[in-house]
């Protein structure tokens, strides 16, 4: 058990939760103690362990603010297969997260996710309306864009013939496989008809960097235009991990939770 140097109080507990499909999802709740927590969501073949989850939730944890990090079905530490896809799959496993908590007498507050996860997150809210703040870094608006980039220009032809695509490292050795059924899981999610179902008391934050080289900038511009309550922030020069811009990332997430957070302080005390 680690705890904070800034605040003693602060726990990492190892959490697991069973997922609609009876798998178990493991994560990692920094828990200050506060009844609300925010729910971070990694990207697509990443982790729970990746860099800006794990900063992110401890910046968080530093404010008061419990974060609960997990893995995917399929990813990490998690069991389930590995999917292309999965977009709405992975909706549900975060809804299965709510849930969790809530059964605890804990409110998730604040769901954030990182590129797949930015997508995940806003399919949630477009779904199932009960979470009222919704952070989206570095998502992608058009989900069939970037696939000729990992699967090469051919990759219709192919995974039609073969029935799958093995994506490979540098040394030959298979990173995952591409089904068709997960392919077209990727290329027929519309994220521009789920952001429309989005609440108009849902308040959305798109961080993108404006050097992202692997979702470009002007995705998060789209979302601007479609979420009904959306507030757009461009980090200039940072990359898709945002590598060299870590403590700006951290500081806009932070600054836009804790006035959310404010606001449906002031709004249940005044009901």
């Amino acid at each position: 058990m680690s705890q904070s140097t800034k605040n003693p109080a602060v726990e990492e507990k190892r959490v697991t939760i069973s997922n609609k499909h009876g798998e178990k999802l493991v994560g990692v709740l920094h828990d200050s103690g506060s009844k609300e927590i925010v729910a971070v969501c990694h990207g697509f073949q990443s982790t729970k362990d990746n860099t800006n989850m794990k900063k992110l939730a401890k910046a968080l944890v530093k404010e008061g603010i419990s974060a609960f990090r997990f893995d995917f079905a399929g990813n990490g530490d998690s069991e389930g297969t590995f999917g292309y896809g999965n977009y709405w799959r992975e909706a549900d496993d975060l809804h299965s997260v709510v849930e969790y908590f809530a059964g605890k007498n804990r409110v998730v507050s604040v769901i954030l996710g990182h590129s797949k996860g930015g997508n995940v997150v806003l399919l949630y809210a477009s779904k199932f309306h009960d979470i009222k703040t919704v952070v989206n870094i570095s998502g992608r608006y058009t989900p069939k864009n970037g696939i000729k980039e990992r699967l090469g220009d051919d990759f219709l032809e192919r995974i039609k013939k073969e029935g799958f695509i093995d994506v490979k490292d540098k040394k030959g050795e298979v990173l995952y496989r591409v089904t068709e059924e997960s392919l077209m899981d990727r290329i027929n999610t519309d994220m521009h008809k789920a952001c429309q179902q989005i609440d108009q008391d849902c308040s959305v934050l798109t961080i993108h960097g404006s050097a992202d080289t692997i979702v470009p900038a002007g995705d998060a511009s789209e979302f601007a235009k479609v979420i009904p309550n959306h507030k757009l922030h461009i980090i200039e020069g940072a990359d898709h991990g945002y590598r060299s811009h870590q403590t700006e990332l951290a500081s806009t997430v932070l600054e836009f939770v804790k006035s959310r957070l404010q606001q449906q302080h002031d709004k249940s005390s005044t009901i």
